[in-house]
């Protein structure tokens, strides 16, 4: 069977396995204990056919854990897709996720990559998340500190990457009190286009929408799956010193010491927006985004992406890393 993914790659399964509850994943670990999890075939980009058993969890469901006057606690399954969720929640009149909309995926895979656009992260609005261990079987929850989010990454992709199987997400969203976070990108000229000055989370939503369907390939037009890159985090001197050679770079402070400075832009600057080899691309629009054209394969994609690595080394000495999980 062919593997659902958004690079719309045609890549096949061996032996493909739909999960939808934990008793179904138990008894499929039980079975098989080295499979390759599959969530919103969002994340990554597949070089290869998949020998081991494919589980593509796809649990269902969204209940209320608690709520209070001004908070309330939703679980969301692994199998929700995020988008959908997001929407679901504004709808609802809660805040939190109005920033991450519109991020292709499913609920489960959100903490493993710590996701996050327009200056909010998973870290910043996920209470815990369940799962359950691959080796063992045993439920264990995992606390917000002890997923050890930092910049797209969690304790999932590095001490306990491939350990653990997310089954389910609780957030803490307002009810009231939104703390708006409406100073990234070109969200604020969105809204006063709109006359808005006091935005509720469903129209900072809508804008934010706006603004990445105005830059971001829909993969289910152009295979893509999102920011191929992180935006590299570099040091304040390394930074000054560029600044000397290029006054116009742009940065955003992470600490005392560091600066992280858009990945869009190094690619833009090193030339090549648009760069094409055969189907594989860079996207003309959003140098972030690598996009499959039609045909290419996971190598031909690849291949681009060090190509933009190497690309952005020569002419910065900054070295890119990729946000996707490569297979």
């Amino acid at each position: 069977m062919q593997i659902p993914n958004t690079f719309n790659l045609k890549v096949q399964a061996e032996k493909y396995i739909p999960i939808h509850s934990e008793k179904e994943l138990i008894s499929a670990l039980q079975e098989y204990h080295n499979p390759f999890v599959l969530g919103g075939g969002s994340n990554m980009l597949l070089t290869k056919n998949i020998t081991q058993p494919v589980f593509h969890i796809l649990l269902k469901g969204i209940s209320t854990v608690k709520e209070t006057d001004e908070y309330i606690w939703l679980k969301a399954q692994a199998g929700e897709n995020w988008h959908q969720f997001v929407r679901y929640t504004l709808q609802q009149g809660y805040g939190g996720l109005e920033n991450l909309s519109l991020i292709y995926g499913n609920v489960g895979t959100t903490p493993v990559q710590n996701i996050g656009a327009y200056g909010v992260e998973i870290k910043d609005v996920m209470e815990s998340c369940e799962t359950i261990e691959i080796h063992t079987l045993q439920k264990r929850i995992f606390t917000n500190a002890e997923c050890a989010f930092a910049y797209r990454e969690s304790i999932f992709k590095g001490k306990e990457k491939g350990n653990y199987i997310i089954t389910s997400v609780t957030f803490k969203l307002t009810k009231k009190n939104h703390q708006l976070h409406t100073q990234y990108g070109a969200i604020q000229q969105v809204l006063s286009e709109r006359g808005i000055t006091k935005p509720t989370p469903e129209e900072l939503s809508d804008a934010i929408i706006t603004i990445r369907e105005s830059k971001l390939p829909n993969p289910n037009v152009l295979g893509n799956c999102g920011s191929f890159f992180k935006n590299p985090i570099v040091l304040k001197t390394d930074y000054e010193k560029l600044q000397q050679q290029y006054p116009e770079i742009p940065c955003y402070p992470v600490n005392e010491t560091e600066v992280k400075v858009p990945a869009g832009w190094l690619i833009d600057r090193s030339g090549l927006k648009g760069y094409r080899k055969g189907d594989a691309g860079v996207h003309k629009h959003q140098a972030l985004v690598l996009v499959n054209y039609g045909e290419a394969t996971g190598e031909e994609i690849l291949a681009v992406a060090n190509y933009v690595k190497a690309q952005v080394q020569e002419k910065f000495g900054i070295a890119l890393e990729f946000e996707v999980n490569i297979f």
